[in-house]
């Protein structure tokens, strides 16, 4: 089984995802933040730091585009080319009411015709292999089968498939019904992606769908960043170096995004989306997530985290 760490807008840029690779068992691909092309400009300036090949040294790393254009997505894609990347991703997932207004991410789904005419485009003129990432539908799963028949007529190098439509966002429960009509007739390689977070979740899924090849993790990698050695099966560090590994990992963002961004106040909100998942790892961590939320000075921030690190457990997942 392969593992891919899901691109999450915000969190997973190349700071993160070369402090993770350091400090924790490492993913098959990381999928970048997506793209966003547009008729002014391919790559603005965060996105191509997030892009450079010495930004992204020893990984695995696939951007991700958002856009409904063909010609968007072929300009970004021989752009993503020059530094030397062989596959692309397409975001047809994305549930945010803004991008969906426009068309875009999951707000493609609902429009085959256009879909189909942007694939035919596509895959007749992109010059690196192309990966999808999809939902299973906008308002409900009706078009999901008529979705796949559109997937199915193109040499995708792979489709990643979140059992969710847009108006779930990631509430409710994931739909294993309509992920099994992929998995039963998709012909090329398949990712799952959505909910898991435990190896007991992992392990529903893979006895379900024993020829998966590869799966997605995202809110539960940064839950728990020791999940891919779980799910592996791995040997993992007893608590107190789990523990000192994180603080560890933790002290680094700090020190680097401290570099790029403009003040404190902009680190500590960086900070704060990390934690809204991170702390899930610790235990009685409720107190220290109202004080997390509520602190808006670095040194209370500081002194924060180090009581955390100092007198919180691990959980054990």
């Amino acid at each position: 089984m392969k593992f891919y760490f899901a691109p999450m807008e915000g969190i997973t840029g190349y700071i993160f995802r070369l402090a993770f690779q350091k400090y924790f068992p490492a993913p098959e691909k990381y999928f970048t933040p997506f793209i966003s092309p547009d008729i002014n400009k391919i790559l603005r300036n965060k996105e191509r730091r997030d892009i450079l090949p010495e930004n992204n040294i020893g990984m695995k790393v696939v951007p991700q585009i958002l856009t409904n254009r063909a010609d968007y997505f072929l300009m970004a894609a021989d752009c993503l080319k020059e530094f030397g990347y062989t596959e692309v991703n397409l975001n047809l997932g994305c549930p945010s009411g803004t991008v969906v207004a426009k068309g875009k991410g999951s707000g493609f789904l609902d429009r085959p015709e256009e879909l189909t005419r942007f694939f035919d485009e596509v895959f007749e003129k992109c010059n690196v292999a192309v990966s999808v990432k999809t939902r299973i539908g906008r308002g409900d799963t009706a078009g999901w089968e008529k979705l796949l028949q559109i997937y199915e007529k193109y040499p995708m190098k792979e489709l990643t498939v979140h059992p969710r439509i847009q108006k779930d966002f990631y509430k409710g429960q994931v739909r294993p019904e309509a992920f099994a009509t992929a998995y039963d007739g998709w012909k090329g390689d398949l990712c799952y992606n959505g909910d898991i977070f435990t190896k007991e979740d992992y392990e529903l899924l893979t006895a379900r769908f024993p020829k998966l090849s590869a799966v997605m993790l995202g809110r539960g990698l940064l839950r728990d960043p020791y999940l891919i050695g779980r799910l592996r099966g791995e040997k993992l560090p007893e608590e107190k170096v789990r523990r000192e590994t994180i603080r560890e990992f933790h002290e680094q963002l700090v020190n680097e995004y401290r570099e790029v961004l403009s003040c404190d106040r902009d680190l500590i909100y960086k900070m704060k989306e990390l934690w809204f998942y991170l702390l899930d790892s610790f235990a009685e961590n409720e107190k220290a997530r109202k004080r997390i939320r509520k602190c808006e000075k670095l040194s209370e921030y500081k002194m924060i985290t180090d009581e955390l690190f100092r007198g919180r457990c691990i959980d054990e997942a």
